[in-house]
């Protein structure tokens, strides 16, 4: 869960007069008020907000309050007893603030949520009380043995703590799949579709939640539905989002989710909007960071359907965004299966890709031809893909991929840039096995370029991946062109072991004093 960053002069000016109540009972419980500094001091959240804020406010204070349990811990295991009970002050009354606002906004609680909000409540008063003992004692023997048992109502409370907020968040998904399920207001839908996509959004866990209480099931329901069609990219791409867990993946395939992408990948009739949403579930499911998608025996029989609409999306998208969902799917499936690659070669998708590398409306970013880079070298281990990659002038093109250099200095676009050198390098390396590929890419001069990068480990910002592949590369292209490589290059780069080589070219970066 995140707190999400607002100015604190701003927010303080925000709230000050809703939560006087709370901060009174700060001053009362907690007398005196230690002046000790403290980088968060006072956590604060208003508690005015609308129906459709509830959920945010509930996850916002959740995180208020995890955080201020940590901090008690740390203060604990330094024996600050004034700043725990204060904290824990201050705990009780966030804990007071969560159960009251979201009572007044939630239609009705089960029994064992009421049990839940009592138990959590009673133990947040017995670890108050029990810490201003604590801090009424002074003797070090008597507080030492009482640590341990604070120890234990901290833990306690956070048990509690856990407990309840995986009931109210289960109750939350329950109640919009209820919405989802019985309602045919387009309106309605809509509504509880994108509180499901905010709810999603909040990390791995909802996704969970939110799974096996049925969300795929229903979402895939209304993609099924022509009367919901305005909603199939929202819907989709709240897919999207839950599938990045197990439990999504396991719901996709029992309800046939695969098909129902593809036949919404292959019908025309769909916005570009909705292919777009449809290709990014494709990429999720095929990730090949996710370790369980070996399940997904259903899109082995469709993935000749749904290769052939990516591609025809890749070739008719009318933005960068929509290029770069399309590739990335492309780019995924060519990981998840090898036949992939051949039914992309009978596609000329190799020609499409690298005719939308030359034009920056589409491909403007690192993300995008790091996708692209990604599929040529999936690509390039099939023979015929050389001629394919030549056509279409290719080699030029995987050429200027090893000038990738972030303008940003942002950290996941440097480390989009670094793949794409990598990958490009990998894919020069697999390519020149065919004389006609080597001899233009002598000609580019790519053997220089690439002991630039192997020497210069700013040039590939350190990473020795690219490192790795573009001593292969050299390798490569030195066997072809022997001329093209000075001596003390052929010597250091390409006669030793390439482990020696690799060592040689990290240590260039070392300096010893």
């Amino acid at each position: 869960m995140h707190l999400i960053q607002v100015d604190s002069v701003q927010r303080w000016m925000e709230d000050l007069k809703l939560m006087t109540d709370c901060e009174c009972m700060c001053i009362l419980q907690s007398k005196p008020i230690s002046i000790e500094k403290d980088e968060q001091n006072e956590l604060i959240l208003s508690s005015q907000h609308s129906t459709c804020d509830n959920l945010q406010l509930l996850l916002k204070r959740a995180w208020i309050i995890s955080t201020e349990l940590t901090r008690i811990a740390q203060k604990l295991e330094k024996n600050r007893w004034q700043r725990v009970h204060s904290m824990t002050v201050r705990v009780n009354c966030h804990v007071h603030s969560m159960i009251n606002e979201y009572s007044a906004c939630t239609r009705s609680s089960s029994e064992e949520m009421h049990q839940l909000e009592k138990l959590l409540i009673d133990k947040c008063s017995e670890f108050t009380a029990f810490t201003e003992r604590c801090l009424q004692t002074e003797d070090e023997e008597i507080l030492k043995s009482m640590k341990s048992c604070v120890n234990e109502t901290l833990t306690t409370v956070a048990q509690c703590f856990g407990q309840l907020i995986e009931l109210v968040l289960t109750q939350e998904a329950q109640n919009l799949l209820r919405q989802i399920e019985l309602s045919g207001s387009l309106y309605v839908t809509e509504s509880a579709v994108s509180s499901l996509f905010s709810l999603a959004q909040e990390g791995a866990h909802l996704c969970r939640i939110i799974a096996k209480e049925g969300g795929v099931v229903a979402l895939f329901k209304i993609c099924r539905q022509d009367c919901f069609r305005c909603l199939y990219p929202q819907t989709l791409r709240t897919l999207a989002s839950i599938c990045c867990v197990e439990e999504g993946m396991h719901q996709l395939e029992k309800v046939d989710g695969i098909l129902c992408l593809a036949d919404i990948l292959t019908d025309t009739s769909h916005s570009e909007a909705t292919h777009a949403e449809a290709a990014a579930v494709i990429a999720q499911i095929t990730s090949p960071h996710l370790t369980f998608t070996q399940h997904l025996s259903s899109f082995l029989e469709n993935m000749e359907e749904i290769v052939t609409a990516l591609v025809k999306l890749c070739q008719e998208a009318s933005s960068g965004e929509v290029f770069l969902l399309a590739s990335a799917a492309l780019a995924n499936i060519t990981f998840f299966d090898t036949m992939a690659c051949e039914i992309l070669l009978q596609l000329n998708a190799t020609k499409i890709l690298l005719a939308a590398c030359w034009d920056k409306r589409l491909v403007d970013t690192p993300y995008s031809r790091d996708q692209v880079v990604t599929i040529l070298a999936n690509m390039s281990v099939l023979d015929q893909c050389a001629s394919e990659i030549i056509q279409g002038n290719g080699v030029q093109l995987l050429m200027e991929m090893l000038f990738e250099q972030s303008s940003s200095g942002n950290p996941a676009e440097v480390a989009a840039c670094e793949r794409v050198q990598q990958k490009s390098a990998v894919t020069l390396a697999r390519l020149s096995r065919d004389p006609e590929v080597a001899e233009a890419a002598v000609k580019l001069s790519c053997i220089p370029r690439l002991i630039k990068l192997c020497r210069s480990p700013t040039e590939r910002n350190n990473s020795d991946s690219v490192l790795v592949a573009c001593l292969a590369a050299l390798r490569r292209l030195a066997v072809m062109s022997p001329d093209g490589l000075e001596d003390s290059d052929f010597q250091q780069l390409v006669k030793p072991r390439l482990v020696d080589s690799f060592l040689l070219c990290t240590n260039m970066e070392e300096s010893f004093v």
